[in-house]
């Protein structure tokens, strides 16, 4: 089954949920502010997409940093630790099923091809 990690107040996160079960496909939702997320599960996103594809510079919470916190993200040990403190940095949300992630973000051209 599928695994959708976000925050379900995020608007791309609730977009994601909508086209899945308008388009019938199953998942388990999993809530990072509840549930957290863990260093090693992290670490294989980080292997499988890259740690820059998973940062979100482009939210408020990446913007609300201080610039040396931002400049200090510059290797996977470093993104990691951010995401495990601060997992609303994470771009959102992260589907994966049997620990392979399938999409990042919510593009709806991409979800036709992974789940139709």
């Amino acid at each position: 089954m599928y695994i959708l990690y976000g925050i379900p107040n995020c608007n791309s996160v609730q977009k994601a949920r909508t086209w899945l079960e308008k388009h019938q496909v199953a998942y388990e939702f999993h809530d990072y502010k509840k549930s957290g997320i863990s260093k090693s599960r992290l670490s294989r996103w980080c292997k499988q997409m890259g740690w820059e594809n998973l940062i979100n510079k482009k939210g408020t919470t990446w913007r609300d940093l201080d610039e040396a916190t931002q400049n200090s993200i510059t290797t996977q040990a470093a993104a990691i630790d951010l995401m495990l403190n601060n997992t609303s940095v994470i771009k959102r949300p992260v589907i994966e099923l049997d620990d392979k992630v399938v999409a990042i973000r919510f593009d709806e051209a991409i979800y036709e091809q992974v789940f139709l």
